[in-house]
């Protein structure tokens, strides 16, 4: 079967990928089979007001509203949700320390949205004064618009009001504050976070495939905590559209480590054991935040997602997940960073489409396959399996790991 494909990306490793599968450029925007589109794009697909219907032998690689996950204020505002919904329901992942703190759902720093919530951010602000915060606007990606605040007259000052903050005609968008993670895990004295790769192909029930594959990003310069650093996005933020600017920038490797670099850097200076208990974590931080939009994503049998999730581990090994990116950078800018991607959508695209995909009717959709690995991804999440079924509450979302 000849299969038709159309993209709005103009990325080497998307089209390699096509064409090495044999299958052919849509020269019609309506007739094809998979399609590799913008937000933008499955936006309009999905329009009401289009009366637009994804055919049987169609796929797409956004779930219609995966802005619940993607956006920063509603992964915030449904993780939240999801764990008030865990405690009412007295689930023993829901339970708490001594000093209040979720023991098993503290995956995410604390979290206000702004405008919204500012009066109960000034409140957690002045009980805590010594803090600094990192604020972000909600929709954007690559860095933009991100600064840290350690005072309230620099969210006065930047806000255009000069009565209520935040409630100038300019505020177009809401905004997300954290509680910035200043005791960052460092490697040579420099910040880093991981970009960890996440396939779901049906949220009901819920399957998904961790990539064993992704890579740390580092800065260039050195981490300090210093009201006089702050604001240095080369000391605190990592993402590349920011670092490559940097003077220090090496465009050999991009700063960037593999996953597994990592995993055997932690396990000579930190132990085995702790290094395991890290990286299950992470993948806890995955299930709870997975879980978290379930009940909430549209779960179109058409649809698959390719999500990019950002974990910063701290000094004492935890892993804080800081946001998910629905559309992950596949520009390439090494040759390690190519092999990465052109392999991890080789693999996507033989989950999604398999080779017996379409061979009768009930073949459709983006969950066919029926392995529980594919290349570099493992199936650790799969709730439509009769063994997850008889597992009580959640805990069959604590597997065991699966980047070795």
């Amino acid at each position: 079967m000849k299969l038709k494909w159309r993209t709005d990306f103009d990325k080497q490793v998307i089209v390699e990928n096509f064409d090495k599968r044999g299958w052919i450029k849509s020269q019609n925007a309506d007739d094809w089979n998979i399609f590799w589109a913008t937000k933008e794009s499955v936006r309009t697909i999905f329009n009401p007001d289009t009366g637009h219907r994804l055919g049987e032998a169609q796929l797409l690689n956004h779930f219609p509203n995966h802005y619940e996950l993607t956006r920063k204020d509603l992964m915030s505002k449904n993780i939240k949700r999801f764990r008030k919904d865990l405690e009412k329901e007295n689930n023993p992942l829901a339970e708490k320390d001594d000093s209040g703190n979720y023991k098993h759902l503290d995956v995410i720093p604390v979290t206000f949205i702004l405008p919204g919530d500012y009066t109960i951010f000034v409140e957690e602000f002045r009980h805590n004064p010594n803090s600094t915060w990192i604020m972000k606007p909600s929709g954007k990606s690559q860095g933009y618009g991100i600064f840290l605040v350690s005072k309230l007259n620099q969210l006065k000052k930047w806000s255009t009001s000069s009565k209520l903050p935040f409630q100038s005609p300019t505020f177009k968008e809401n905004y997300v504050i954290s509680r910035y993670v200043d005791n960052p895990l460092l490697v040579g004295g420099k910040k880093f976070d991981l970009r960890i790769y996440v396939l779901v192909t049906c949220f009901k029930p819920l399957r998904v495939y961790l990539y064993k594959h992704g890579f740390t990003r580092f800065c260039n310069e050195k981490y300090t905590a210093s009201d006089a650093e702050l604001d240095n996005m080369y000391v605190h933020l990592t993402n590349v559209a920011i670092q490559k600017h940097a003077d220090a920038y090496n465009d050999k490797h991009g700063g960037k480590w593999d996953i597994n670099n990592l995993r055997l850097y932690l396990e000579m200076t930190r132990g085995k054991e702790k290094t395991d208990k890290c990286f299950n974590d992470m993948q806890n931080a995955i299930y709870v935040a997975l879980k978290s939009v379930q009940s909430v994503m549209i779960n179109d049998k058409h649809c698959f997602e390719l999500y990019g999730f950002d974990v910063l581990i701290d000094s004492n090994l935890k892993p804080w997940l800081i946001e998910v990116n629905g559309s992950p950078s596949l520009t390439t800018t090494t040759e390690g960073d190519r092999k990465l991607k052109m392999e991890l959508l080789q693999d996507t695209f033989a989950i999604v489409v398999p080779q017996d995909w379409g061979s009768h009717e009930s073949k459709y959709g983006a969950n066919t396959y029926t392995g529980k690995s594919c290349g570099n991804f493992n199936l650790i999440i799969d709730e439509g399996t009769q063994e997850d079924r008889k597992k009580p509450g959640l805990k069959k979302g604590m597997l065991p790991p699966l980047w070795k």
